[in-house]
């Protein structure tokens, strides 16, 4: 337990990150768990759009600290090279 008023702080100011940060990989996760579902459903339409919309998502992410930038860079990238081969 905390025995200082800012380490008391710091506990606090922690939970609220852990809290925003859980948000934020839980919303990173549907929009990719969105491209996942088109992908395996074969609508290259579907797959694209939801692509479009996670692409930012990761990397607004990783902007925030929640992912690594090369962990976000690479996602994009696998995740837009199985949208192409899907459409080839």
């Amino acid at each position: 337990m905390a025995n200082t008023s800012s380490a008391k702080k710091a506990t606090r100011k922690i939970a609220r990150r852990t809290e925003v940060n859980k948000n934020r990989r839980s919303r990173v996760r549907s929009f990719v768990r969105k491209v996942e579902e088109a992908l395996a459903s074969g609508d290259k339409d579907a797959a694209e759009a939801a692509f479009k919309a996670a692409q930012p998502e990761l990397m607004r992410a990783a902007s925030k600290g929640v992912f690594h930038k090369n962990t976000a860079s690479r996602k994009v990238s696998r995740l837009a090279h199985r949208v192409k081969t899907l459409s080839a």
